[in-house]
C-alpha cells in the first residue's frame, strides 16, 4: 500500500470517529450525550451582552449623525422656500405694479397653490418684511418685499432662522 492510500485511508477513519460528534454538537439543542449529562445550546449570557454592547456602540455614533443629516435637510428646505417666496413676491410686485399686501395674495393671484410651511416650525408662519412706505407704489398701503423664518434658532453655522 502506498503513502498516499494510507494517508487517505487515515483522513476517512478520522471523518468517521469525527462525524457522530459533529452531528451531537449541531443537531438539537437538548440531547443526552453519550451517558453525559444533558448539554443545552445556545447563547451563553456573556457573549450576548457583548453582542449587545457593540450595537449599543454603533447606534451611540449612528443617531447623532442621522439626526444631524435631518436637521441640514430642513435647514436646506428652509432656505430654499425663503428664496422661492422672495422671488414669487419680486415677480408679482413686476406684475402688478405692487407689493403683496400678505402672503395670501400670491395664493389668490396664482403664484402658489397653498403657503409653504416652516420646516423648522411645522406651520406656514412667515414673518414678513414690510415695505419702505417712501418707496411703494401706494404709500398708504404698502406691501411686504420679503420672509423669513419665524422660528428661534440657529442654522448649523451659527447663523439665526430669522435672518435668512
Amino acid at each position: 500500500m502506498s503513502k498516499d492510500q494510507q494517508m487517505a485511508r487515515s483522513v476517512s477513519n478520522f471523518d468517521r470517529a469525527q462525524r457522530p460528534r459533529i452531528r451531537e454538537r449541531f443537531s438539537g439543542c437538548r440531547r443526552a450525550v453519550r451517558g453525559r449529562k444533558m448539554r443545552l445550546c445556545g447563547f451563553s449570557l456573556l457573549e450576548l451582552m457583548i453582542v449587545i454592547t457593540i450595537m449599543m456602540i454603533l447606534l451611540a455614533v449612528a443617531v447623532p449623525l442621522y439626526q444631524r443629516h435631518i436637521i441640514q435637510a430642513r435647514e436646506a428646505v428652509l432656505r430654499e422656500n425663503v428664496q422661492q417666496l422672495d422671488k414669487l413676491i419680486q415677480e408679482y410686485t413686476e406684475n402688478n405694479q405692487k407689493a403683496p399686501q400678505a402672503l395670501d395674495d400670491l395664493v389668490t393671484a396664482g403664484y402658489l397653490h397653498e403657503i409653504p410651511k416652516d420646516p423648522m416650525t411645522g406651520q406656514a408662519d412667515w414673518d414678513t418684511i414690510p415695505e419702505d412706505p417712501m418707496q411703494a407704489a401706494d404709500p398708504e398701503q404698502p406691501g411686504i418685499v420679503g420672509v423669513h423664518s419665524h422660528a428661534n434658532g440657529n442654522f448649523l453655522d451659527g447663523q439665526p432662522y430669522n435672518s435668512v
